[in-house]
């Protein structure tokens, strides 16, 4: 009699091909958001060279010190968001381990709005930030980017006119949590469609936008997954034609107890045969 895992003759029951199925999933989402990313960056650092480019070109055309300093002025300005830009992406590189580890949400906001910076100007939103002074959170770094990017997107796409993006941190001691909302003041959703919006493969996008992204219906429930997976919350609040709001609510990081280590009784020169830590 075949088990829960394996069957007669060898092959992989139907829980286990599922299991696998989506966990393959899960890996091609995530690989879909890494090059979603991938291409938002290329295309940032290539707006940066192109006024790298054009202003060194006129100041080598122009040799008048007031066009020759608006120049280098422009190029010193460029240069630095292409270093905003580069230490986004260490950032990123540098929290790829799939472990925990005390994570500061903050930088994980500041690095991921210079990933998305452009393009929120490009579809005229404005980005509000309301950030209290929160304690470090539990978290996989790379994993809350990969929810905050999704959904600061999403915000972006409910926006097709422009509009508010708000950005705000808060902390409740009494519950141990960080809450990181992501409000828009877009379109809104549907109150019979929201039950369902982190079902996997549900919608409510006719497909990728002019940026190519969007429409899928893997974001939202990967997003939830990944929450989960923090022992965290992921709460969404939506009103018609006043906007959405999502709240991802994530532990704080517990510091290990400090131990303190006892010099053998020993070396204290204390004649007796069992140490006691002093509680």
């Amino acid at each position: 009699m075949a088990d829960n895992t394996m069957t007669q003759n060898g092959k992989p029951s139907p829980e286990q091909q599922i299991e696998l199925l989506e966990k393959q999933l899960i890996q091609a989402q995530r690989m879909a958001a890494l090059g979603e990313l991938v291409g938002t960056t290329t295309h940032e650092f290539n707006n940066v060279l192109m006024t790298i480019l054009n202003y060194a070109k006129l100041g080598l055309r122009h040799k008048d010190e007031p066009t020759r300093d608006k120049a280098l002025t422009k190029i010193l300005s460029a240069a630095q968001r292409a270093e905003k830009i580069t230490n986004s992406v260490l950032g990123l590189a540098r929290n790829r381990k799939e472990e925990f580890a005390p994570t500061e949400l903050v930088k994980l906001v500041e690095e991921s709005l210079v990933l998305l910076e452009r393009e929120m100007q490009k579809y005229r939103v404005v980005v509000v930030c309301e950030f209290a002074e929160v304690p470090q959170v539990r978290a996989i770094g790379n994993q809350i980017q990969q929810v905050l990017l999704n959904l600061m997107t999403n915000a972006r796409q409910a926006m097709p006119n422009g509009g508010e993006l708000l950005l705000r941190l808060s902390h409740d001691p009494t519950t141990g949590m960080v809450d990181l909302m992501v409000r828009d003041s877009g379109t809104g959703i549907p109150q019979d469609q929201l039950p369902k919006i982190f079902d996997r493969f549900f919608s409510t996008k006719d497909g990728p936008d002019a940026s190519g992204k969007g429409g899928t219906g893997v974001g939202l429930s990967t997003c939830k997954d990944i929450v989960d997976a923090h022992q965290g919350r992921l709460r969404v609040e939506s009103t018609i034609g006043r906007g959405t709001a999502f709240t991802v609510r994530l532990p704080v990081h517990q510091q290990a107890a400090p131990t303190t280590t006892v010099a053998p009784i020993t070396e204290l020169g204390i004649p007796t045969q069992t140490a006691k830590a002093v509680k």
